[in-house]
């Protein structure tokens, strides 16, 4: 068994290492595949160069595929603050690599009408939503260290979501303007859904966590304002059921696109405290 010693705060913890959990949606270009916003499918084709063809089964010496995608909309995806900035901020110059330390909570999502909590703009009553209530009482059930990241696993927890389509205005479940600042407030720095979106699908472009959770002045489009520009979000994951609630280190595993989001593969590695 492969393991890692380390300690955060006053605690010693070891890490399996031989045992990662993927917790990304393989993305199928031929299959089943989700999809958010009305984007397109995922897509991919043999190059075809000359008399070249990239598909050993059209008579060419290899395979080499290009592909098309929307790394939103098409799979699960990490990105960061350039998502909601003029600047072309990229992923890969803002989330540096390495594991962090991360928490798994299981949330129900709460009916808008009767969640006591909000967004900007106000949400439907029938609107689900993450709050801020559901994550702390998930987060402080559990041993009192200061998780560097957050995963949170929505309930139900279905298998559709691996090509489920999410279509219309509010289709899934998205973040409160109170869950976002929690988040902020517990110093969470990557957060990892298995959601579309952490902000509803059709919010008259305030996406309001997004912006709380990079650390964004409301309606600021200007990455330099960011008091938050190393954070990252995670959504469109699935972490299957026979991954338990608790601690983990998270690597984010990420293609070196200059994009404000990336394809990703998180994977965890199960902790537990020596």
């Amino acid at each position: 068994m492969t393991v890692m010693h380390f300690e955060q705060g006053d605690r010693r913890l070891v890490a399996d290492l031989a045992d990662p959990l993927p917790i990304a949606i393989p993305l199928d270009f031929g299959g089943p595949q989700p999809a958010f916003f009305g984007a397109s499918r995922a897509s991919s084709q043999p190059l075809r160069a000359g008399s070249f063809v990239g598909d050993t089964r059209a008579g060419g010496s290899c395979n080499c595929e290009e592909v098309s995608l929307a790394p939103h909309c098409n799979g699960t995806h990490t990105e960061c603050v350039g998502h909601v900035t003029d600047e072309r901020v990229s992923v890969t110059e803002s989330v540096r690599g390495g594991m962090s330390l991360a928490l798994l909570v299981s949330i129900e999502p709460v009916r808008a009408a009767d969640a006591g909590e909000s967004t900007d703009p106000p949400p439907e009553p029938d609107d689900r939503l993450v709050t801020a209530r559901g994550l702390a009482a998930a987060i402080d059930a559990h041993v009192p260290l200061a998780p560097e990241a957050l995963v949170v696993r929505t309930l139900p927890n279905r298998a559709e979501r691996f090509w489920h389509a999410y279509d219309g205005p509010a289709p899934a479940p998205y973040l409160s303007r109170e869950a976002a600042t929690l988040l902020v407030d517990r110093g969470v720095e990557h957060l990892v859904l298995d959601l579309p979106s952490a902000d509803r699908a059709d919010d008259h472009g305030r996406l309001t966590a997004h912006r709380l959770f990079f650390g964004l002045p409301a309606g600021s489009r200007h990455a330099p304002d960011a008091t938050r520009p190393r954070a990252s979000i995670t959504e469109l994951a699935f972490i299957a059921p026979t991954i338990r609630d608790g601690w983990y280190l998270l690597d984010l595993q990420i293609p070196a696109f200059l994009l404000d989001a990336a394809p990703s593969r998180p994977i965890l590695y199960p902790v537990r405290f020596e």
